[in-house]
C-alpha cells in the first residue's frame, strides 16, 4: 500500500478503512484484517495514558509508538499524528519532527488546523513528507473550541472549513481528515477537493473512515479519573465487538462495513 494507492482507491470508489493503532500486536492483527491505514494517533494520551485530552502527548511518545506499530506491519500504510507543540512554532521545526516520525516508520504525518497551517503543510510536502490535514473538530484545540463540539454548523464555520480543505489540497497534502462536521459539508468537500477524505463523525460520503480501536471494541470509558458509568460514547462510534466473537472478527467486520458503505449509517452522522 502506498499514498498513491489511496488516491487510486478513492478514484474508483473503493472506501478506505483506517483504524488507530499503537503497538505491534494490533498492527499485525489489523493488517491481516485488511485495514488500509494504521493511524498512530495522539489519542493514545486518552485511551492509553488516561488523560482528559491529547495535549500532554510528547514527540517521544509518538516516536515510540510509531516504531512499535512499524514492527508489526509489513505492508500497511502508517500515519502518525504530530503531537501538540511539535509543528506550530515554525515550518522548520515541523520538518525536523516530521522527519523523526518518518525515520521511526511513519509513511504520512498528520497535522491539525487549516489556514494558519497551510504554509507548514506546503513546507513538509516540498521536503518529501506526505501530509494529512485534520480539519473540523481538532482535538489539540479542545480548550480553544470549548470542548468536544461539532464544527461547521454555521455558514461562516462551514465556509472556513471548506476554504481550509481547498487550501490544504492545493498545498499538496495527500489526505484530508474531517472530524465531527455535518455530513453534507463533508460530502461537498469530498466532491470539490482533489485528494481523498477520511471521516470520523463526518458522514458516509467521505473517501474513507477512521475509528479509535478502543471505541470500536467498546472498552474506552473516559479518562482514568472519571467514573466509567458517566461516560457516553460519541454518536459516530459503533461497538463492533458486540457483533463478534473475537477482536479479530470485530476488526474484520469494521473493514467490511466501511468497504460496503454500511458504516457509518445516518445514525452515526451529524
Amino acid at each position: 500500500m502506498t499514498v498513491h494507492d489511496l488516491q487510486t482507491m478513492a478514484a474508483r470508489g473503493e472506501k478506505i478503512a483506517m483504524l488507530t493503532c499503537y503497538d505491534a500486536s494490533f498492527a499485525k492483527l489489523m493488517e491481516a484484517a485488511g485495514v488500509d491505514v494504521l493511524l498512530v494517533g495522539d489519542s493514545l494520551g486518552m485511551v492509553l495514558q488516561g488523560a482528559t485530552d491529547t495535549l500532554s502527548v510528547s514527540m517521544q511518545d509518538m516516536v515510540y509508538h510509531t516504531r512499535s506499530v512499524a514492527a508489526g506491519s509489513r505492508h500497511t500504510l502508517i500515519m502518525t499524528d504530530m503531537p501538540y507543540g511539535s509543528y506550530e512554532a515554525s515550518p522548520e521545526e515541523a520538518l525536523d519532527n516530521a522527519q523523526q516520525l518518518i525515520a521511526a516508520g511513519a509513511h504520512i504525518v498528520k497535522i491539525e488546523g487549516g489556514g494558519h497551517m497551510v504554509a507548514t503543510a506546503r513546507h513538509l510536502v516540498a521536503h518529501g513528507i506526505p501530509v494529512c490535514a485534520h480539519l473540523g473538530f481538532t482535538p489539540q484545540s479542545v480548550k480553544q473550541l470549548g470542548g468536544y463540539k461539532i464544527q461547521g454548523k454555521t455558514e461562516d464555520s462551514a465556509s472556513q472549513i471548506m476554504a481550509d480543505a481547498e487550501a490544504m489540497s492545493a498545498a499538496g497534502v495527500c489526505l484530508v481528515l474531517m472530524e465531527m462536521v455535518p455530513a453534507a459539508l463533508a460530502a461537498e468537500i469530498t466532491r470539490r477537493i482533489a485528494v481523498p477524505t477520511i471521516g470520523i463523525g463526518a458522514g458516509a460520503d467521505c473517501s474513507g473512515q477512521v475509528l479509535v480501536i478502543q471505541d470500536l471494541l467498546g472498552i474506552y470509558t473516559g479518562p482514568a479519573d472519571k467514573d466509567p458509568g458517566s461516560f457516553k460514547s460519541p454518536r459516530f462510534v459503533r461497538n463492533f465487538l458486540q457483533e463478534s466473537t473475537s477482536i479479530q472478527e470485530a476488526v474484520s467486520r469494521y473493514v467490511q462495513a466501511v468497504k460496503s458503505g454500511e458504516f457509518p449509517s445516518v445514525a452515526h452522522a451529524y
